[in-house]
């Protein structure tokens, strides 16, 4: 069985690798768009999952039918409002003035598609910021850190030093939680196992 990470993220590669299992990379293309009424923890699931499943279709294009394919995505809410990359410096900082001095939700899926099925985690982080003033907002946009990040920020980065405390998982909010990405694979493996042994 192979491990494949269906993700463009550099963050989530890294994250990855710490499991200390050979993977390989394929860079699924979704639409990522929240459907009307869509609650943030499904939509995030949703995306998750689609990303697993489409890398899966890579793979068996390349005829890598057995793939074990992993799929994530984080998004950010504050307020009921769901905040994505920005898309530009305005986006940005609408986003941060939004955030300051307040708590967030930071919440990551991570989906295991295998032989044609998907499972999924969804685990939900509270991050907490400082009051942020205007110099700090663009300095931080300056960076070019907060260009490709889920609400314009990564906890990992120069932003750190704006999170006053987490309630949940650290390695969530930067894109991929360890401990559930682990359980799963292990769920993989173990019904592999079994199957190969009742044969």
């Amino acid at each position: 069985m192979e491990l494949v990470l269906a993700s463009g993220s550099p963050r989530r590669f890294e994250l990855l690798q710490l499991l200390d299992r050979p993977f390989r990379v394929v860079h699924p293309d979704i639409i990522e768009q929240q459907h009307p009424h869509e609650r943030p923890l499904d939509y995030v699931e949703r995306l998750a999952r689609e990303k697993a499943e489409a890398g899966a279709q890579l793979c068996a294009s390349e005829g890598l039918t057995n793939a074990a394919v992993i799929g994530a995505d984080t998004v950010v809410v504050c307020a009921d409002q769901v905040l994505e990359k920005p898309r530009n410096e305005a986006d940005y900082k609408q986003m941060m003035e939004l955030l300051s001095g307040r708590a967030h939700q930071a919440i990551t899926a991570v989906a295991l598609h295998h032989n044609g099925a998907t499972t999924s985690k969804v685990v939900s982080t509270t991050v907490y910021f400082k009051h942020l003033n205007a110099a700090e907002i663009a300095a931080y946009w300056q960076s070019g850190e907060p260009k490709d990040k889920a609400g314009g920020y990564g906890i990992q980065g120069r932003a750190g030093k704006f999170v006053t405390h987490i309630e949940g998982s650290y390695l969530a909010v930067v894109g991929l939680p360890l401990y559930e990405t682990e359980q799963l694979i292990v769920q993989v493996e173990a019904a592999v196992a079994k199957d190969n042994y009742e044969r």
